[in-house]
């Protein structure tokens, strides 16, 4: 299992949706509990932040594999999606 990293913005709506996302996949999903999960606020950690490739908020990283990248036209589902599917590949590395 690797760690997972996420970027993130403290006033962006899609980074609110990706948080409660995560708490419900973690919820239905205990084992996801056990994946080491890092949120990195752009805004406070500049330099962290720019050391990773990606241009929107949340972004995912397990290491520097960028495994997800939002977009403006994600809704709650797909960005539920991308986190579990994240997740399950943190828990299969």
């Amino acid at each position: 299992m690797k760690p997972l990293t996420v970027m993130y913005l403290e006033n962006c709506p899609y980074c609110r949706k990706a948080r409660k996302a995560v708490d419900a996949l973690i919820g239905k999903n205990p084992e996801f509990r056990s994946v080491p999960l890092t949120w990195i606020e752009e805004s406070e950690q500049p330099a962290l932040a720019d050391s990773y490739d990606y241009w929107r908020v949340p972004s995912v990283f397990m290491g520097e594999e960028k495994l997800f990248e939002a977009d403006p036209a994600d809704t709650y589902d797909s960005l539920k999606e991308a986190f579990f599917q994240a997740f399950r590949t943190a828990l299969d590395s």
